[in-house]
């Protein structure tokens, strides 16, 4: 896809970041993965993200993540599929580089490793990465990494292939801030871990769509969810939140890296062979498991 494709297949409708599937060695399972994105790519997302936060992009190494591009491409049919990418500058254009060869139609930039930089080492970063590669970038304004309207704007100016924006600060006043600036110059998608709980906020600050963890394991939900708040259906909306997305933000608050571990943990209990977590993260407890089954057993397939 050209970056203007990509672009447009952002802003088209609900999307979704697949969990990476393990052995019992924690490498890399190809068969169940593609039947995962093979039983996603039959639901309403135009775009899925491969190895990105929800895929555990923290936990694999960078030799492994165009492997896991490849496979996903192979099974996605249709379905455009971004890929993960970040680390430092080098690291980064050089992983950039693989998945544009592995057949990836985007990148999706995420933070650099550990340490805050100032605005001026945020854009020589971003910008030698998108001008490393022809596919679309998307970048991730979160943690270490959140970028001022200047910068960004400096960014659009210079990289053409800079084609989006995905939020994970939750600061509505300044992402407004930001689409107000840049209008659609980029595609905007929300970002913070279970979007749902703040996609009406996200809506009403212009952004496009946002990213649903929760379509690993309950895309019908999720597509049901997407489509209320597009259609303005508020007491719809509403009675999801209340009847699904409050009790797994429960479950998922419950411990840190939940947000990763509860997702990986649905798309087992639907079952595909995912595996765990890979360290640092750690999986539910069997209490907890059993608590999500229970939550998502009006949905299993």
């Amino acid at each position: 896809m050209t970056p203007q494709e990509i672009k447009a297949a952002l802003g088209a409708g609900l999307l979704s970041f697949p969990v990476t599937h393990f052995d019992a060695e924690e490498k890399f399972r190809s068969d169940s993965y593609q039947r995962h994105i093979e039983w996603l790519s039959g639901y309403d997302a135009p775009v899925l993200f491969a190895a990105g936060g929800t895929g555990e992009f923290f936990s694999l190494s960078p030799n492994e993540i165009p492997t896991i591009v490849r496979a996903a491409k192979e099974a996605a049919g249709k379905t455009a599929i971004v890929s993960g990418c970040g680390f430092g500058t080098h690291v980064g254009v050089e992983l950039a580089q693989a998945v544009q060869k592995a057949g990836a139609d985007g990148i999706l930039l995420l933070p650099h490793y550990l340490i805050d930089a100032p605005q001026e080492g945020l854009y020589t970063h971003v910008k030698r990465i998108c001008q490393s590669v022809d596919i679309g970038v998307m970048v991730y304004n979160r943690d270490n990494s959140v970028l001022s309207v200047d910068t960004l704007k400096r960014l659009c100016d210079e990289c053409p292939n800079l084609v989006g924006f995905k939020d994970g600060t939750g600061e509505i006043g300044v992402v407004r801030q930001i689409t107000a600036t840049l209008g659609n110059r980029l595609t905007y998608l929300g970002g913070m871990p279970t979007a749902e709980l703040f996609a009406e906020a996200y809506l009403g600050a212009g952004f496009t769509t946002y990213s649903s963890a929760v379509f690993n394991f309950v895309p019908a939900l999720a597509v049901e969810f997407y489509r209320a708040l597009r259609a303005g259906e508020r007491v719809r909306c509403e009675t999801i939140l209340k009847d699904f997305f409050y009790p797994f933000m429960a479950i998922r608050n419950r411990r840190k890296g939940y947000a990763v571990s509860a997702i990986k943990a649905g798309v087992r209990l639907q079952g595909f062979e995912a595996g765990r977590v890979r360290p640092p993260l750690d999986d539910l407890t069997g209490e907890e498991e059993a608590m999500l089954d229970k939550l998502i057993s009006p949905w299993k397939r």
